[in-house]
């Protein structure tokens, strides 16, 4: 480490700063901490004042370029007036040797994304108190007109006592702005964290900043971001057309008003979003308050266009009638109850099933009516099947198991198609199951969160194909029993032939089957 010493060097423009430069006869430069594509940041000792801060410098390639120098001393006259506790306060700007520089204070520490990569996924509280902390920072720097555009876990510090500063505001865009230094069209920001306005080259809003936090919240929660990619138009195109997976599936012990908050921050839609970063931070301090008491937080009241996901209440159970009777008597009257009603259930069933005279063995119950006399067969998701097969669409065959796995808050799920003809990548696609053995089976049961979508229930003996219609086509309700035909077969396909005409694409949340 560089200490003072009379051969400290004054920064020049023929070559990048170095340990030891002095800038502008005040900051020498100690240690570099880290780089980005416009600056690189020191940690500095201000010789005047005798304190460690923060340096950036803007890169000396960008020194004699316009557009990127009136970005960086933006950076600097935004985050000037921002002063909140959760927020890098800047100390001083200014320009040497022809180089811009910001001085901000120092925060001794690490960031987000290194505690995350030391520690993994974070215990709930924590999670949400970073969150929330980044929230508040964030609602101030939005009141004052100013949206970040580039919130990600290694812009956000933590300082020795743990508490969060938000910082780089080096690409922020001020909101009563209609031309600036970068326009529509231009795509800034992380691709971990981009929003899909941003993806798009759409006009950004506090809406971006709350979808970015989104996903950093995804990330404490479950330790990886929720669209990993091998590049960054890969990454894009994921926020764009793909939804979240539901995070419960992947950390069970995520409240489902914390789930909801995730989801709604994640929407595609900035309008359905969260109508500000002060709505979001309120309703974080809620999810924190029901990890001490779930009975002591207030409860949320949704606006008209909110829905949001609740535990149902539960019910007081009713007050018994205390009973004088002896032990003994209670116990000889429960056991000649039971009794009597097994009596009655077998009387009832052979009344039925002799008059069923030897009908079809597969029972009654026609589409949509969600019956199914035989019994039952257990089935697992395995993948997905599609046509063409020469398609190679991106699909969610990872997602197969959430659609028989007794959880109705999960499902499998198609990627974000755009149109109900599957964009015209492919002509239908649909959900393996595996019946375990090759079975007849009579009905299919499909339960979904996304009604409208037409389907049939298809049969074969690979799980990759061939296989033949076993059903019907029909447009799936909420719950909807497909008959079969009768074919035998180890593999079922609930195979779509059209998506929902609203959202572009299809969930499956529980499939059950009967002989």
């Amino acid at each position: 480490m560089a200490g003072t010493t009379p051969t400290s060097r004054a920064v020049t423009r023929a070559r990048a700063p170095v340990s030891g430069d002095l800038v502008a006869g005040r900051y020498e430069l100690e240690e570099l901490v880290g780089t980005g594509g416009m600056s690189s940041v020191f940690r500095a000792r201000d010789r005047q004042l005798e304190r460690l801060v923060a340096i950036k410098i803007l890169h000396e390639r960008y020194a004699d370029e316009s557009e990127y120098v009136e970005r960086f001393r933006r950076e600097a006259r935004a985050v000037a007036r921002l002063t909140h506790p959760n927020i890098v306060t800047v100390i001083d700007r200014g320009e040497d040797a022809g180089r811009q520089f910001i001085v901000f204070e120092y925060v001794d520490g690490e960031n987000l994304k290194e505690l995350v990569g030391r520690t993994g996924r974070l215990p709930l509280r924590r999670a949400l108190e970073l969150a929330l902390a980044m929230a508040q920072g964030l609602a101030f720097a939005h009141e004052n007109g100013l949206v970040h555009r580039d919130v990600k876990p290694q812009n956000v510090l933590l300082n020795a006592e743990g508490e969060v500063k938000v910082t780089d505001f080096g690409i922020a865009r001020s909101l009563d702005v209609d031309h600036g230094v970068t326009q529509t069209g231009a795509v800034l920001g992380t691709s971990n964290y981009l929003s899909p306005e941003q993806a798009n080259g759409q006009p950004v809003s506090p809406a971006t900043d709350v979808y970015s936090l989104g996903v950093v919240l995804w990330e404490l929660l479950t330790g990886d971001v929720p669209f990993p990619g091998d590049n960054f138009v890969a990454v894009a195109l994921r926020h764009i057309n793909e939804p979240p997976p539901p995070i419960r599936q992947l950390r069970p012990d995520v409240p489902p008003r914390l789930a909801a908050v995730v989801e709604r921050a994640l929407e595609k839609d900035p309008r359905r979003r969260f109508p500000s970063m002060v709505e979001l931070a309120a309703e974080l301090r809620r999810c924190l308050a029901e990890l001490d008491d779930p009975a002591a937080s207030a409860p949320y009241v949704p606006a008209a266009d909110e829905t949001m996901i609740r535990p149902a209440p539960r019910s007081p159970e009713p007050r018994r009638r205390q009973s004088h009777a002896r032990p003994g008597r209670r116990r000889r009257l429960a056991y000649l109850l039971a009794a009597l009603l097994v009596a009655a259930v077998a009387f009832v069933l052979v009344v039925l099933l002799g008059g069923a005279g030897g009908g079809h063995p597969h029972g009654t119950g026609g589409p949509g009516s969600g019956q199914g006399a035989g019994a039952p067969v257990k089935l697992t998701g395995v993948g997905d099947y599609y046509e063409p097969q020469g398609a190679n669409p991106d699909t969610h065959a990872d997602t197969a198991a959430a659609a028989t796995d007794d959880n109705p808050a999960t499902a499998w799920y198609t990627q974000i198609y755009g149109s109900q003809s599957f964009g015209g990548i492919l002509t239908s696609l649909g959900l393996v199951l595996d019946a375990g053995r090759s079975v007849k089976l009579a009905h299919v049961t499909v339960s979904t969160p996304t009604p409208g979508f037409v389907a049939r229930i298809e049969v074969g003996s690979s799980q990759s194909g061939p296989f033949q219609a076993d059903s019907a086509s029909q447009t799936v309700s909420s719950r909807t029993t497909f008959s079969l035909d009768g074919k035998t077969g180890r593999y079922y396909v609930v195979l779509i032939s059209e998506l929902p005409a609203a959202g572009g694409k299809a969930e499956i949340s529980e499939v059950t089957a009967s002989r």
